[in-house]
């Protein structure tokens, strides 16, 4: 049964989280039409220019698109962030955009260095799988991405110690496996100065400033499940958007 409006916020922005929701939890998968404009409206009790706007609103931020045969869910144009590749997985059963391709650098278990080791709750130099991989596109490179996990997942998981393609992805694989489901992030944005074993892949010199996004996911009993750190490609860019009505 569709929910009715409430008015803690615009009755738009409620139909937006809905929709934006189910998609995000892959409830509504890659390709799924969603109801017509004139049937939101009806459902929801809300005119056609309010449901109108809230497909809009999710067009805007890159979860669907329209076309005289409807609107569906496309996660096409979302950026290839690590929290934008778990919701492309959940939504399509697939973590890359069309067109992009992936290529497993290393897959070894390592010392924590301190970063990792605060980021993911453990001791420095408690053993961890490091999990190097290069996203490109047209254009070249997208990010150069290390993703780190406790050591105990390679037990679960061993399939995280294989220089290749993981059967679902990290995410995926480590909820098949333990039942521990990402279902929080935190995400810092900065300038970092491009390491040695990281700049020849990016096409950088050794030390030159590039922007990077690292992850933080959590599970559902509050326990982190990876630490990730991308360094993107020349030209590339992070951008969000929200809604301040």
């Amino acid at each position: 049964m569709t929910p009715k409006v409430q008015r803690a916020a615009p009755p738009f922005v409620q139909i937006a989280d809905h929709f934006r929701a189910k998609i995000k939890d892959g409830e509504l998968p890659q390709e799924t039409k969603l109801p017509s404009i004139a049937d939101i409206a009806r459902g929801w009790g809300v005119a056609t220019a309010t449901a109108a706007k809230a497909i809009k609103q999710l067009q805007d931020e890159g979860y669907v698109r329209s076309s005289s045969q409807g609107t569906f869910v496309d996660l096409g144009r979302k950026l290839t962030s690590g929290p934008d590749r778990l919701q492309m997985l959940r939504a399509t059963g697939s973590g890359f955009r069309d067109g992009e391709t992936v290529d497993i650098l290393s897959a070894e278990l390592i010392p924590a260095p301190a970063h990792v080791a605060e980021g993911l709750k453990i001791n420095e130099g408690d053993e961890v799988v490091e999990r190097r991989r290069v996203y490109r596109d047209d254009d070249g490179v997208v990010a150069v991405s290390t993703s780190y996990l406790t050591g105990d997942l390679a037990e679960a998981a061993p399939e995280l110690l294989e220089v290749g393609p993981l059967p679902k992805m990290t995410f995926g694989l480590i909820e098949e496996r333990t039942g521990r489901r990402a279902v929080r992030r935190r995400d810092v944005v900065a300038l970092a100065p491009v390491p040695g074993d990281i700049a020849e892949v990016l096409g950088a010199e050794v030390g030159t400033p590039a922007l990077t996004l690292t992850n933080q996911y959590t599970d559902q009993h509050g326990e982190p499940t990876e630490y990730a750190q991308d360094f993107l490609g020349a030209g590339r860019e992070l951008s969000a958007e929200y809604n301040l009505n």
